[in-house]
């Protein structure tokens, strides 16, 4: 399954004044996929490397008091390491805020001919120079994570 960019559908209120939003989309043939079922199959595990990169990036953010998860002592629902902020069947929103930046994680599913659509829309509102140059290091990494991730919802 091919996974393409696509240009970002953002409802204004899911991260006001967010500056930075990308978009992957996603063709597979489960007609029944909910936005829940496709954020956990993405979020149920990631590559090794992304893995090693995100310890990296927690090792190397721990100075900065940044959080390494979006767990925190409130009790919340959540998908893999993210929060989810809202849910329907067709959209489920993930993500948290902290110093540097806030951020969201948007799957939507819809049903195009005989396939489903997933689309992975992730949204950033940065706060300061840390957040602008964490951004701008992890670009690279970010888009090749999010389109290996998608992939795990066809596999």
């Amino acid at each position: 399954m091919t996974v393409r960019e696509v240009t970002p559908t953002i409802d204004p209120n899911t991260l006001p004044g967010a500056q930075f939003a990308d978009a992957f989309r996603i063709e597979i043939g489960d007609r029944a996929l909910n936005a829940r079922q496709a954020a956990e199959r993405m979020m149920a595990r990631q590559p090794r490397w992304a893995e090693a990169l995100l310890t990296l990036r927690n090792i190397l953010v721990a100075p900065f008091g940044l959080k390494t998860s979006g767990a925190s002592s409130t009790p919340r629902e959540m998908v893999g390491i993210f929060p989810i902020v809202s849910e329907r069947p067709d959209r489920l929103v993930a993500g948290f805020n902290d110093k540097h930046l806030d951020f969201r994680i948007v799957v939507d599913v819809a049903t195009s001919g005989a396939a489903r659509q997933v689309t992975a829309t992730t949204l950033v509102l940065t706060h300061n120079w840390l957040g602008r140059t964490y951004l701008a290091v992890i670009m690279p990494f970010h888009r090749l994570i999010v389109r290996s991730l998608l992939r795990q919802v066809a596999a």
